[in-house]
């Protein structure tokens, strides 16, 4: 038998790396998720992590939010369509109920939200703090508006082509369209299939 101390294995003072130097600034812990819910929880620290990066502008992505498991809710749907002119009550019956999560979510595992911030896409009736539906299962067509990443920013913009280079188009006259670089790396969070605006 021998008292001496193991010169190897065990933790050393000062060894590691110290609190508040990985990527988020502050510690971490493990977590444990559903495998289907892993795309969603890199994407949502990943816009973390652009968000808060120093010298950045400023996002034009302020939330992302999973709809992977939505609250089932049905309200009266009214069977005839709403005039702007004059109403007329006697045609106002109702005819089925409605969820809105079914009707604005095709696939609840492909789907997540994101709240708007900025006025660059007012042209397409996208408006500054609107949220957006958007489906990562869709193919990002040109004339799609799409929730993209270029250089670790998020940014919402039209699709369009340009001599085969991808354009994002701004829809308001006052923001220049993002023309990519060939140094610069697009990458596509999903396409916007709705938009949700409150008004009071």
């Amino acid at each position: 038998m021998t008292s001496e101390k193991p010169t190897r294995g065990g933790s050393r003072p000062g060894a590691g790396r110290k609190p508040g130097t990985g990527l988020y600034g502050e510690p971490t812990q493990t977590l444990r998720l559903p495998v289907s819910s892993v795309p969603v929880v890199k994407d949502f620290l990943a816009a973390y992590q652009a968000r808060h990066r120093p010298g950045r502008f400023p996002p034009a992505i302020d939330v992302c939010a999973s709809a992977q498991n939505p609250v089932r809710m049905k309200l009266p749907l009214f069977g005839t369509r709403v005039p702007a002119g004059f109403p007329s009550p006697a045609d106002d019956y109702m005819e089925a109920t409605l969820d809105l999560n079914e009707y604005l979510v095709q696939d609840r595992h492909t789907t997540y939200f994101v709240k708007v911030k900025g006025h660059s896409m007012t042209g397409a009736g996208i408006f500054d703090g609107d949220m957006l539906v958007v489906n990562r299962a869709l193919e990002p067509l040109p004339g799609k508006i799409i929730v993209a990443v270029v250089d670790g920013e998020l940014t919402v913009k039209r699709l369009a082509f340009e001599n085969g280079r991808p354009v994002l188009q701004a829809q308001n006259p006052h923001f220049k369209d993002i023309v990519l670089k060939d140094t610069q790396e697009l990458q596509c969070w999903g396409v916007v299939t709705s938009t949700i605006r409150k008004l009071v």
